[in-house]
């Protein structure tokens, strides 16, 4: 299962309302380090177990860049309960974004 793509149509809904934690990929598709971690991601999104992963890319919705404070890219954020809990900026290995989702 690869990460669902996530807008400001549906962030609500799979985001803020999910019943498990969240994690947010913030990027766009000329950020090389996005494309960089995308892999990552990706093989989370297939793992995830009591978690779940979405993208948002700020090109296509720059009102939740800008309502969750995205300055670069790429950002991941974790939301439980609806509310950002953990926030990291730039490519990081796997193991360091399991250790935000679980913090």
């Amino acid at each position: 299962m690869s990460a669902l793509q996530v807008t400001v149509e549906n962030f609500e809904q799979e985001v803020l309302k999910s019943e498990v934690p969240v994690i947010v990929d913030f990027w766009a598709s000329w950020c090389g380090p996005c494309q960089a971690l995308l892999p990552v991601i990706e093989e989370l999104a297939g793992e995830a177990d009591g978690f779940k992963v979405v993208k948002v890319n700020i090109d296509d919705s720059a009102e939740l860049a800008k309502k969750y404070r995205v300055m670069s890219v790429p950002t991941l954020i974790v939301f439980k309960n609806g509310e950002a809990v953990k926030r990291s900026v730039g490519v990081i290995p796997k193991d360091e974004i399991i250790e935000l989702i679980n913090a």
